[in-house]
């Protein structure tokens, strides 16, 4: 009896399956990414909910993507040393924590500060969870699979977010939007402290990571502050501001430091092993690039919906749905198409084919409809966009030593993260200086598309010359001691 006993006991403690547990680690993923992107519908009921003035609502946005920006290296780097499931657990408390505030806040002050450590938490969430995901599965079929799963969630969140958003905010008001999210943490956290294993082989990766490297911590953290600071303030500012220059200005300097204190510690925040493979740099500098223009579409896409063709918050969400499943769609063929074509076709044509559809969009009119001038540009971009992500996080993480997962899932996401924040701030200036020229002799409401045009056309030729790069980049980045070519070795893991 003591036996079965025994036996039942253990069966009941059984670890859960790699499945359960990589799903785990996508709803954090979701989370983040929702939370993104659940506020953009909402913001003129923000705004008249806590009186919040034009740059006050701007920066419900922009605290939250300073925040995350700002601390992703950093939370990469503690989720190596400290454990990663221990730090995805922290920081979706965090993150619950500080969604529960924000829909709770009366003031904007709160509202923002709020917003401020929800992204300090996604900062902790986002490379631990992929850290941990990876760890899942070995280079491999199954690894492709994965990122997969991990592209389809990261696309789905940002477009689910404004779905939603306008759901909650036209049915129960905008503090359900953060109630949301607030619930929705809470029970991704659960859900991890269940099946996500504890590391295995914590220890040793703190041993071969060694002291936290506090100095080189700090100085980037905070040259990356002053730089999404700077960029996010153009917006409303202009580039030529005092404040915006000085603050670009010295992030210009620490980042300069920070190389600097790099090159002389040996428990560097960018150990020089990280780059080891050649991929992990070319990974990050093309991710940038796509980063860009995916914050950006996000933020006009919806505008255009609400402000020129006259969208109520939930119309404009159900419109973002067929992107999301183009998205997702995208995403789970990624791995597939990679197998048959290689890794450089594939990212080439991925991107190739969101340019597509965002020269599509440049097209679009005053007097145009969601069916003509956004339904099928967004199918083009969601494909595009999701079998892109895949690859580029793939080669951002390929071949990275096992201590420093972490560090290498918050450099691929500081990356796009803040290309996001330079790309985002620069296409709403441009737009808004060709809504301004236009304004003088167009209606305003020709004005407003003319400015979105612009941003559209402009995010299409980055992406034609990331499409450039990547075709240059991924044929040359042969990992370091390895005879075998960049295809052969990225079509298994991608």
């Amino acid at each position: 009896m003591n036996d079965a006993h025994t036996q039942s006991g253990r069966a009941a403690r059984r670890p859960a399956g790699p499945g359960a547990v990589l799903a785990a680690l996508a709803a954090a993923q979701f989370t983040v990414m929702l939370a993104t992107s659940i506020v953009n519908v909402a913001l003129p009921q923000i705004r008249a909910g806590v009186g919040l003035s034009d740059g006050g609502t701007t920066w419900v946005v922009n605290s939250y993507g300073l925040a995350f920006g700002a601390l992703l290296l950093a939370g990469g780097r503690v989720a190596d040393l400290l454990g990663r499931r221990r730090v995805l657990l922290a920081g979706l408390a965090l993150f619950a924590l500080a969604s529960l505030a924000a829909g709770l806040a009366t003031s904007s002050g709160v509202l923002i500060a709020a917003r401020a450590v929800q992204g300090a938490g996604a900062a902790a969430i986002a490379p631990a969870a992929l850290a941990l995901a990876m760890g899942l599965f070995p280079p491999g079929p199954g690894r492709g699979r994965a990122l997969g799963v991990w592209g389809a969630v990261s696309g789905a969140g940002g477009a689910g977010g404004v779905l939603l958003g306008g759901v909650l905010t036209q049915a129960w008001g905008w503090p359900w939007i953060f109630h949301s999210v607030a619930l929705g943490s809470a029970l991704v956290l659960a859900a991890a402290a269940v099946l996500v294993p504890r590391d295995a082989g914590r220890d040793a990766g703190r041993e071969a990571a060694g002291r936290f490297d506090l100095l080189g911590t700090a100085t980037v953290t905070l040259a990356l502050t002053c730089l999404v600071w700077g960029l996010t303030t153009a917006r409303g500012a202009g580039w030529t501001d005092s404040g915006v220059l000085s603050s670009l200005g010295a992030s210009a300097v620490l980042l300069a430091a920070f190389h600097r204190i790099e090159l002389r510690r040996p428990n560097a925040l960018l150990p020089p092993r990280l780059f080891g493979t050649g991929r992990v740099a070319a990974g990050n500098l093309l991710m940038a690039l796509l980063g860009s223009v995916w914050i950006a579409l996000f933020f006009f896409l919806p505008l255009y919906q609400q402000q020129v063709l006259g969208s109520s918050p939930l119309a404009t969400g159900a419109g973002q749905l067929p992107l999301a499943a183009a998205n997702m769609l995208g995403a789970v063929l990624a791995p597939r198409i990679a197998r048959r074509l290689g890794a450089t076709t594939t990212v080439t044509a991925a991107l190739l084919t969101e340019a597509a559809g965002l020269l599509w969009l440049s097209r679009m009119s005053a007097d145009g409809s969601y069916l003509t001038d956004v339904l099928g540009p967004s199918i083009l971009v969601g494909l595009g966009l999701s079998i892109a992500f895949v690859q580029l996080t793939a080669l951002a993480v390929d071949g990275v030593p096992k201590q420093d997962a972490g560090l290498a899932g918050g450099l691929v996401n500081t990356t796009r993260q803040v290309g996001g924040a330079i790309g985002l701030a620069a296409l709403a200036t441009l737009a808004g200086s060709v809504t301004a020229g236009a304004a003088g002799h167009q209606p305003p409401l020709e004005a407003l598309t003319a400015g979105y045009r612009t941003a559209f056309a402009v995010s299409a030729a980055v992406l034609l010359a990331t499409a450039l790069l990547a075709l240059l980049l991924t044929r040359r980045t042969p990992p370091v001691g390895s005879p075998r070519p960049i295809r052969s070795e990225q079509e298994a893991p991608s």
